[in-house]
């Protein structure tokens, strides 16, 4: 008898035979690879997958472990399956077999370098095809895919890796079900797509039922209404254009619900570019469906924070393990987690991907997509479209220009939603923009001192933090007196951990809604799906999609005639590389050349297509910023894909800041504290993500040597000097009232 897999102490007889485990592994990467007509891929791979372990060197240390006499790595058995795959698969098919079989532990391996090695090793005499796998890898049918000329080698690399993805799900189930049974019977029970629609309908109603005649609900109205109709329409690549206050996110849902049903899809799949939005997502999410919300809405982000495994209900301890493969009908997620995903190398983050197919995936704020990566970016969503029954809809109040027809490569067959979107522009303008051209410091503090509800968006949190002190009338950074917001002024940036800023903004929130007086001073990142209603509202110059986001937070809900939106350049005392970051350079270049062609209306939609249509220009080759498309297509010929250099190279931020936890109360205190002791560190530093706040390297390795902060771990460091985190600034780690010349350390 051959053996999967071993128990420790116990005796053979409850041991899991090879067999067994390759035939389940078997059915069901069959049964995901189905979803994209590879079924027969699928079973290839997993009945190869484990084939090595019918070695008589793998049998003898699994016997060993079972009795605790083990060496702690065992011998390879990966390579034995990739080597019978790609001598017995049909050519290409077989390649790509090896490729998923050889990495299903360690990861995809380098079609350059790793695989080809590993194909040299020999096969142990007593591992073997049996007769039934042997006949279907000889009848494999060929690739399912619609390919175009330009990107065979990307669309095969892709089909590599969603089959990968079928094999580790499938592996990674069954072995838990085998050894965990317990944890895998909670892999269930989630609501069907039929009862979250039956929820959102009666939330819908309930909405309509109560809202005040006006124009803004008027124009809500006939948007959720166009959703709803044009459900109906054929999968593939949609745009949602609404203004912002529109209504986008719960009418966007109901055409997600409607598509998905009429046309048998799976899931949805909610994008959204910063942790705070989807936080204010998912809550909006999970009100709308009632008791039905919390098992059914998955949120999977760096800021999620997960309770205590002894406090979680059954939704929590489902979705917990839903994060591994995504296998929950409403996930919500960053751009960061789904495109690296798209073009990831390890198992862990490719086990999700197959549950991408035949799903709704919205891209909310889509303007986001990274501009650096957009080529890859937009090569993937055109490929889960057409090749993986995915339906994409573009969700923005500022349509970025990525038709075919607006740029080179660009989408085609994209397909509005909306109702007439400019007349939506028309009938949705509440505000008024004007140009004040360069503006100083202290001039800019002045005109916000004349507002008693105003909002101040800049580009960096230098630019805020020298504005708020001038409008606080400090100097220096002299330490606030009374609690941060006492007056009605606000700063917000993240130098403030998000715990925060969410505390600040819902104070913000209450001034506003109470109608007291509020000035807030604070870097982009109030720009989107912060529900913020300012009359007045600055904007230091940048992108265009930047300005059309900060006007969103101006006269939101309409009760003014006409809300103010001036924009300006900075000036003054800060430098030229604080006025204008290098990353904003193109984008106001842009901005600059649209607003001298659109200057009456510049956030018309016409207006909008010219700017991006100018900033992509003007980005030229930095739209793959790492040629990874050519160099994809570089190894198509011989199916030789580099698959850990493109994952290292496909990521959306880069790493120039690292983390620094502030012990911003009790909840954070306790686990910085456990943290140090911990044998298992990941889910202590998943609580600390929304008591972080990061760092270029240098200034953590300067308040590490002031002895101001202090390593818990390798990657983690505590901030042991509170008084350099002030309640109205956040951290400040250059304040002078702290770095005094004799105080230096805590």
């Amino acid at each position: 008898m051959k053996y999967a897999h071993t128990v420790s102490g116990c005796p053979d007889s409850q041991w899991e035979p090879l067999d067994a485990h390759l035939r389940v592994v078997a059915e069901r990467a069959g049964e995901f690879a189905a979803a994209f007509g590879a079924q027969d891929m699928g079973r290839a791979a997993g009945l190869l997958h484990d084939i090595g372990k019918a070695g008589d060197g793998v049998q003898e240390y699994l016997r060993a472990s079972a009795a605790g006499r083990g060496p702690g790595r065992g011998p390879d058995h990966s390579s034995a399956g990739a080597v019978l795959a790609a001598r017995h698969g049909p050519g290409v098919l077989g390649r790509l077999l090896a490729y998923a079989v050889a990495g299903h532990h360690g990861g995809l391996p380098d079609g350059v370098s790793d695989l080809p090695r590993r194909l040299q090793k020999p096969v142990p005499p007593d591992v073997a095809l049996w007769p039934e796998l042997e006949a279907l890898l000889s009848g494999l049918p060929g690739l399912p895919l619609r390919l175009r000329r330009r990107t065979v080698g990307f669309q095969v690399m892709f089909f590599t890796r969603m089959l990968f993805s079928c094999l580790v799900d499938a592996d990674s189930l069954g072995t838990e079900e085998f050894m965990s049974p317990d944890r895998a019977a909670w892999r269930c029970g989630y609501p069907s797509l039929a009862d979250i629609r039956q929820r959102l309908d009666a939330h819908m109603a309930g909405l309509a039922a109560g809202a005040k005649p006006t124009a803004v609900n008027a124009l809500r109205a006939e948007v959720l209404a166009a959703c709803r109709e044009r459900a109906t329409l054929a999968p593939g690549l949609f745009s949602l254009t609404v203004p912002t206050g529109g209504g986008k996110t719960l009418s966007s849902l109901s055409f997600a619900l409607d598509h998905a049903l009429a046309h048998g899809l799976r899931r949805i799949i909610y994008v959204i570019p910063y942790t705070s939005i989807i936080e204010q997502s998912a809550a909006v999410f999970r009100k709308a469906l009632g008791d039905l919300g919390p098992g059914a809405v998955l949120e999977h982000h760096s800021n999620f924070e997960w309770p205590d495994e002894a406090d979680e209900g059954q939704d929590t301890r489902r979705a917990r393990l839903a994060t591994e493969n995504w296998d929950a009908p409403l996930v919500v997620t960053t751009n960061v987690q789904f495109f690296e995903s798209l073009f990831a190398s390890r198992r862990s983050a490719c086990r999700k991907l197959h549950n991408i197919a035949r799903s709704v995936v919205v891209l909310d704020e889509a303007q986001m997509l990274p501009t650096e990566q957009l080529r890859p970016c937009l090569e993937a969503l055109r490929e889960l479209c057409v090749n993986y029954g995915v339906s994409v809809v573009l969700c923005t109040a500022t349509q970025p220009a990525l038709n075919k027809e607006e740029l080179p490569d660009g989408l085609d067959g994209v397909r509005e939603i909306a109702p007439n979107p400019e007349g939506l522009y028309a009938r949705l303008r509440r505000t008024r923009v004007t140009d004040l051209g360069p503006l100083d410091d202290t001039a800019l503090a002045a005109r916000l001192a004349g507002h008693d509800r105003v909002l101040c968006i800049l580009n960096t949190r230098a630019q805020a933090r020298l504005v708020y002190a001038l409008l606080a009338g400090q100097r220096g950074g002299a330490g606030a007196e009374g609690p941060a917001g006492e007056d009605g002024l606000f700063h917000l940036s993240a130098s403030m951990c998000p715990v925060h800023r969410s505390r600040q903004l819902a104070r913000i929130g209450q001034r506003l809604k109470d109608g007291l007086p509020c000035r807030v001073v604070s870097t982009q990142l109030v720009e989107a799906g912060v529900d913020l209603d300012f009359p007045v509202v600055y904007r230091a110059l940048a992108g265009l999609d930047s300005l059309a986001q900060a006007a969103g937070r101006c006269n939101r809900e309409g009760r003014l005639p006409c809300g103010e939106v001036f924009v300006f350049a900075p000036g003054g005392r800060l430098t030229p590389r604080d006025r204008l970051p290098p990353f904003l350079v193109r984008p106001v270049d842009a901005t600059r050349t649209t607003l001298r062609q659109h200057g009456a209306d510049p956030l018309a939609l016409a207006a909008t297509r010219a700017y991006f249509q100018e900033l992509y220009w003007r980005e030229g080759q930095w739209l793959d910023s790492k040629g990874l498309m050519a160099r994809i297509e570089e190894g198509a010929g011989g199916q030789s894909f580099p698959f850990p250099g493109v994952a290292r190279d496909m990521q959306l931020i880069a790493e120039y800041a690292v983390p620094v936890v502030i012990p911003w109360d009790d909840c954070a205190r306790e686990a910085a504290a456990d943290l140090e002791h911990a044998e298992f560190p990941a889910r202590l530093l998943r609580r600390l993500q929304r008591y972080t706040v990061t760092l270029p390297p240098r200034a953590r390795d300067a308040l590490l040597a002031a002895g101001a902060a202090r390593l818990v771990t390798p990657e983690c460091a505590v901030l042991e000097n509170m008084r350099l985190y002030r309640d109205d600034l956040g951290l400040c780690p250059d304040d002078p009232a702290v770095w005094d010349a004799e105080e230096l350390t805590v």
